[in-house]
């Protein structure tokens, strides 16, 4: 098996070349051949002669630069029907493969680097954490329903609540608030909703007598459906919402 044997700088005979070049400052695609070959045979003289797999590669290279320059120094044939090739078209397209794959390894090196500066951890997430579920899923529990459409139906029963009083004999003498027992209208919302199973929203508000009551009503049914006790639905747009109930309703809090 053979072992690779770095030369000062420079890996191989291309390497060489591609040194040469770019001191002169040169461009690759018209290579001065005659200066490049006697400044590559300076440095092929240098090299030891034990090591003669080395020492072969650069002079396979230094016969290819002989075989060039004289080519280029033969008398040039004009053709009119086809240009002539320049000799130095396949050393050109080996130098540039070279230097690309160079320059890729320079790349790979800078990342294999950056890649060692970087620490990875095994996930450790809790079980808590990870077996975690959200109690109530809103977006699946109100469906096509909206703020807005809650909005409209609670004016249109407040509207039909205010309709109901009669414009003359309201105006008689001062009517004093009634007081509404909050936990005793909570209690008969739960009791209704659980012993109907399924009801409609617009029935229920329009049982209530004052607006206390139907706002306390709004705020219930609100808070059941927070707390996953029941379900609302509506077929069609500003049409009337079904509240379905769905597990026990043990106490509500608004």
């Amino acid at each position: 098996m053979a072992i690779p044997v770095k030369l000062e700088v420079f890996e191989g005979p291309l390497d060489l070349l591609l040194h040469l070049i770019e001191k002169n400052k040169v461009d690759i695609y018209d290579i001065p051949i005659v200066e490049i070959t006697k400044q590559y045979l300076e440095y092929v003289r240098q090299l030891p002669k034990d090591d003669l797999n080395t020492t072969s590669e650069f002079m396979v290279m230094a016969a290819t630069l002989l075989d060039i320059k004289c080519k280029m120094l033969l008398p040039k044939q004009e053709s009119e029907e086809e240009e002539e090739e320049d000799p130095r078209a396949e050393l050109v397209q080996k130098l540039l493969e070279y230097k690309m794959y160079k320059y890729m390894s320079y790349e790979l090196k800078d990342m294999q680097m950056d890649g060692e500066k970087y620490l990875y951890k095994h996930p450790s997430i809790p079980d808590e954490v990870k077996n975690y579920k959200p109690p109530v899923d809103y977006d699946e529990l109100l469906g096509d329903t909206t703020l807005a459409s809650l909005n409209e139906i609670f004016n249109a029963c407040l509207k039909r609540i205010d309709d109901k009083v009669d414009p003359i004999r309201s105006g008689f003498g001062k009517i004093e608030k009634e007081e509404v027992d909050i936990t005793q209208k909570q209690n008969y919302i739960v009791d209704y909703i659980t012993n109907h199973r399924k009801c409609s929203f617009k029935n229920l508000l329009s049982e209530q007598r004052t607006k206390m009551e139907v706002i306390i009503t709004f705020l219930v049914v609100l808070e059941l459906i927070k707390t996953g006790n029941v379900e609302v639905a509506q077929s069609e747009n500003f049409g009337d919402i079904e509240i379905e109930f769905k597990k026990e309703i043990e106490s509500v809090n608004i």
